[in-house]
């Protein structure tokens, strides 16, 4: 039908602009905005991805994986330090997940 962009570049944009109402709505405290705008971000995302020839879900699944990872190394890390990831705060917690990826 025609109704695509010529590039990614407009995927991107959209992107953007689609980041920009989810952020409007989480302001506005919107649920359901929220919600929908979070939707037209995800599908934005996946729109971008088939222009770059990516598949999107792959993509997704990778990453969970690789955080899976990190996260359990970041366990190991907490344990051969000596100390409990409960108990650290958000900088303390970057710190270790810095660490995990500096071991990959």
């Amino acid at each position: 039908m025609g109704f695509d962009w010529d590039d990614a570049s407009g995927p991107r944009a959209k992107l953007d602009e689609e980041l920009a109402e989810l952020d409007e709505a989480i302001a506005a405290g919107d649920e359901r905005a929220i919600e929908h705008e979070l939707g037209d971000v995800l599908f934005s995302i996946c729109n971008l991805a088939r222009f770059l020839s990516a598949d999107s879900e792959s993509a997704l699944r990778s990453a969970i994986g690789r955080f899976s990872e990190r996260f359990a190394t970041m366990e190991t890390l907490a344990r051969e330090q000596g100390i409990s990831m409960a108990g650290l705060d958000i900088d303390g917690l970057e710190r270790l997940w810095q660490q995990a990826k500096a071991v990959e």
